[in-house]
Formats: structure tokens, C-alpha cells, sequence
């Protein structure tokens, strides 16, 4: 509110119009035979709406705190700060337990051998009347998808090479028997044989327990061929994903929050700013008269304050 105050005395008068925001203090002691005076000077205050959405953006729910909107605001956005870093924390650390937990499920389950092996001596079992060799995928070790073969020892002098892919076994299944072979178990590994028939026959369990189903994909059915390590491989790998996204979600929710906090409170801000001016325009005038206290008089009367605000 505006205010003017003027201070009259037996001997001297102060008149003082003030424009402000809020009022500073100033004690004037005059040298007056008779007369002791306060004047109160306000100074204009300068509203910065930037200054609490840089803290809101840093800080969630520090902009509120700074505008003085009510505890339920601040305590609100640090809360939703909070509940996200330790949501984040959560899920990122169970996805890693549960890669780790399927990667060594598969170290365990799948190998190069049985793949090779299942190629070249394909299982008798049947299922549903149909049998392994009806499934071109599962007849040979090339297709839309390879996986990635170090080779070591003799063999690598006699071939002159290190690195293979996966597709050269159907053509040297051989190679598997020297030992100096081995599959790069790497990303691209662990979902490709959780992901393509061409690498069923990896699994330990292929021979005797693989089966087909069908699947529906919207328009059309596919045949999923599987075996029950590979099933259980599966939903390792699913368990896995489904943590990794919500580390996603709680990302996306951390930084909403920065985003939402630090709009609000420049909205509040320029409400308030502006409340105060319709305020300021609408105020009333008032007037106050009281005596100055002077320890000088024996009486302790200096003089007479008149206050005028308007």
C-alpha cells in the first residue's frame, strides 16, 4: 500500500511521500531545543518473476517457498522430487539384477555346441504332427540374424583369422570340435536367442522339449517356436524391460516436475504482483494523531505526530 506520512512538531515538520512495496526504517534524531522525530521512508522494491523459476527449475517447490504460497505447494513438489529420484534409483537397480540374473540364466542354457549339434542331427520329437524339419529356421545356421565367433588357437593360425560370424558353421560345422571356438556373448547374443528360431537349437532343452504356437499379431498369425528354458528366458528378459521403462517414467516425472514447479511459480508471482497493485490503487486514506515523546521537556511532550496514508 501506498503510504505518506508527515510528522509535525512544536518547532519543525517533516513531510515525506513514499512509493514502495515495502517500508525501511529510519531513526532522524534532530537537534531541536524540543522535539524528537521518527520518519518512515519507503523504498521501491523491484518484483523478479525469474528469480523463482530459476529455483523452482533447480528445486522444485523452491519458487513456491520463496512466493510464500502455502506449505502444501512446497512440500508437494518436493515430494513428487523426492518419490522420483528413489523410484529411479529402485527400478534402475532391480533392471540390473534381473539382466545379470537372465544373462547368467543363458550362459547356463544355451551354448554353440547344442546349436550346431540340433543343426546336423535334428531332433525326432514331434509336436502337433509337425517335426523339427519343418521349420526351415531351425535346418540350418544362417538366416536374417548371426551372432558373432572368436577363434583362438591352431585354428586361428590355420585359418588366419580371429573373429567369425556365426553364418561360416553351416558350412564348417567342424570347427566346433576344436575347442578354439566361442560366441561373443554380448547385447546382440542374449536377444537374438531369446528373440529368432534360427537359435532355438541352443538350448539344452531343444531336443527333447521344444514345441510351436501360434500367435496373434492383428491382421495375421505367427508360429512361435520355443522350448521351456527359452520360455522362462523370455519373461527374464520382459521382468528386465518392463523395470528399465519405468526408469524411463520416473525420468520423465522428474523432469515434468522442474518444468511444472517453475511455471507455477511465476504464475504466482505475477498474480501477486498484480493483486498488489489493484490493491495499492484502491486503498483508502487514513489519518493518525499522536504525541511526540521528548525526555528534553519536562512534561515529555515534543511535539504532535500526523500520519496520513493513503
Amino acid at each position: 500500500m501506498l503510504k505518506s506520512f508527515s510528522i509535525f512538531s512544536l518547532s519543525f515538520l517533516y513531510l515525506g511521500f513514499l512509493f514502495a512495496q515495502d517500508t525501511t526504517v529510519v531513526e532522524v534524531q534532530e537537534s531541536i531545543q524540543d522535539s524528537t522525530s521518527v520518519l518512515l521512508i519507503e523504498q521501491e522494491q523491484v518484483n523478479y518473476p525469474g528469480k523463482p523459476l530459476i529455483m523452482s527449475l533447480v528445486l522444485p517447490g523452491a519458487g513456491q517457498y520463496y512466493n510464500k504460497s502455502p506449505m502444501w505447494k512446497t512440500a508437494s513438489f518436493l515430494g513428487v522430487e523426492l518419490g522420483s529420484i528413489i523410484a529411479w534409483n529402485y527400478f534402475f537397480k532391480e533392471s540390473q539384477r534381473l539382466k545379470e540374473d537372465y544373462k547368467a540364466f543363458a550362459d547356463l542354457h544355451w551354448t554353440l555346441n547344442d546349436w550346431v549339434t540340433n543343426r546336423f542331427e535334428p531332433p525326432t520329437q514331434m509336436h502337433e504332427s509337425m517335426s523339427w524339419t519343418n521349420f526351415t529356421a531351425l535346418t540350418k545356421l544362417t538366416g536374417t540374424h548371426d551372432l558373432s565367433l572368436i577363434i583362438s588357437g591352431d585354428l586361428a593360425n590355420e585359418l588366419n583369422l580371429t573373429q567369425v560370424s556365426s553364418d561360416s558353421l553351416d558350412i564348417h560345422p567342424g570347427w566346433i570340435q576344436s575347442g578354439d571356438v566361442v560366441v561373443v556373448r554380448d547385447g546382440h547374443f542374449y536377444e537374438n536367442i531369446g528373440k529368432y528360431d534360427q537359435f532355438l537349437g541352443g538350448w539344452s532343452d531343444a531336443k527333447d522339449a521344444w514345441y510351436w504356437e501360434e500367435k496373434d499379431v492383428g491382421d495375421s498369425t505367427e508360429i512361435i517356436i520355443k522350448t521351456p528354458l527359452k520360455e522362462n528366458y523370455i519373461n527374464q528378459r520382459y521382468e528386465s524391460n518392463q523395470m528399465l521403462s519405468a526408469v524411463k517414467y520416473s525420468i520423465t516425472v522428474l523432469m515434468f516436475n522442474h518444468v511444472i514447479s517453475g511455471i507455477e511459480s511465476v504464475w504466482t508471482n505475477q498474480r501477486k504482483a498484480s493483486d498488489d497493485q489493484k490493491l495499492e490503487k484502491t486503498s483508502s486514506i487514513d489519518t493518525k494523531l499522536s504525541l511526540v515523546y521528548n525526555p528534553s521537556n519536562p512534561g515529555g511532550i515534543g511535539g504532535l505526530r500526523f500520519a496520513l496514508y493513503f
